[in-house]
């Protein structure tokens, strides 16, 4: 269980960026964090798919056209985005991160390596993201990632190599984040995530 201590000591508002392979639990660790941590939020993001039934403008996703999404992009709005299955875009909008944060409100995302590599550069133009952000990547092993699969019974044995083949990537990129958590548990990973922000607290106190 989480050390109640950590969840109730007041702090400066953090940015944390969660990546790591598919089925490493990063999803779960964002969901868990803002239902139990009170003034944590998770980025809402913006995308050019349409709302599934009982999703909401501005709650659960910004839903923009493909006119409204180049529109953004030429005026250079996000601090992020990519194709996905070479269909739908999705992005990460300045404001949905800058705003929050200068409002004192602490915010989480998981996105892919590749839209870390993107918030990086973006943070060298931005104090305020920079003074903010944590990086943190979430470990497992090829092994551990295919008894995940397995269990969880839903991928074809094509389809969990192809995802292998993709941790392996994204588990070299391990050594370019601000923080690193080696899966253990789903328990044991949360008290680390809430250490990792306990951390990154001190660090922007340090800064300001």
């Amino acid at each position: 269980m989480s050390d109640p201590s950590l969840t109730t000591l007041p702090g400066p508002a953090v940015l944390l960026v969660l990546a790591g392979p598919a089925g490493s639990g990063k999803t779960t660790l964002c969901e868990r964090m803002v239902k139990e941590i009170p003034g944590f939020s998770r980025v809402i993001t913006a995308t050019t798919r349409p709302p599934r039934p009982g999703e909401r403008d501005g709650v659960h996703y910004h839903f923009l056209t493909p006119e409204q999404f180049d529109e953004r992009l030429a005026a250079g709005a996000f601090l992020e985005w990519a194709w996905v299955h070479k269909v739908q875009r999705y992005g990460t909008l300045a404001s949905s991160v800058l705003d929050p944060l200068a409002e004192g409100r602490s915010l989480i995302i998981n996105i892919d390596v590749q839209g870390v590599g993107n918030i990086r550069r973006a943070a060298a133009r931005l104090p305020l993201l920079a003074r903010h952000l944590g990086t943190v990547f979430i470990e497992v092993s090829l092994a551990e990632l295919r008894q995940r699969m397995e269990l969880r019974g839903q991928d074809s044995e094509a389809e969990i190599q192809r995802r292998l083949q993709t941790a392996e990537r994204e588990l070299a990129e391990a050594p370019s984040f601000d923080f690193r958590i080696a899966s253990r548990g789903r328990d044991d990973d949360f008290n680390a995530l809430l250490e990792v922000w306990r951390t990154l607290q001190r660090r922007v106190a340090a800064s300001s």
